[in-house]
């Protein structure tokens, strides 16, 4: 079995090395292809030297606009890299840092909570509910007894300065009166 998987190495090899080959010399011909169709074939033969110099402008113009972009999409494309790289930088510091244990929900009530926080000086048991009051409901509708009466004359009485001289009095003794 061990001499069948090495054969079948060997040969997986060898495809892989010739369609590599294969996808060279085609990536060559294309290039070629493209310049082809891109870059026609200069003709200087017969042109004066003031046509000679024009044409050596128009050439460097032209290098000069393609440069440009080149440097333009260099600068872009640093830029993503660096961009990337912070990236996965903050990524690999968030998934180092923040690695969760797996958590399971305790009950625990508050005297042992201060037990294991203040250790052996925690002697006051908490027990909250002592400290509730207890109200009952016949004392909280007695506290509040609701006149009903025609509204109408309570304006008319707090109107004008003898309304606010009451209410002013009102506020001013403790008792209401």
């Amino acid at each position: 079995t061990c001499a069948i998987s090495l054969c079948w190495q060997s040969l997986m090899l060898a495809k892989a090395k010739e369609e590599w080959d294969q996808e060279i010399v085609d990536k060559q011909a294309e290039k070629e292809r493209y310049l082809s169709e891109r870059v026609t074939p200069l003709h200087t033969s017969g042109l004066s030297l003031s046509q000679l110099q024009d044409l050596c402008r128009e050439l460097h113009e032209k290098v000069e606009i393609v440069d440009e972009e080149r440097y333009d999409i260099e600068a872009k494309c640093n830029h993503n890299t660096r961009e990337i790289k912070d990236l996965k930088i903050k990524v690999l510091d968030l998934r180092g840092k923040f690695k969760r244990p797996p958590l399971r929900r305790v009950r625990v009530s508050a005297d042992a909570m201060l037990r294991a926080l203040l250790g052996s000086k925690h002697k006051v048991s908490m027990d909250l509910r002592a400290n509730l009051k207890s109200v009952k409901k016949e004392d909280t509708e007695k506290e509040r007894p609701v006149e009903v009466g025609d509204w109408r004359k309570n304006v008319e009485a707090m109107s004008g300065m003898e309304g606010r001289k009451k209410m002013f009095d009102a506020a001013k003794s403790p008792t209401g009166q």
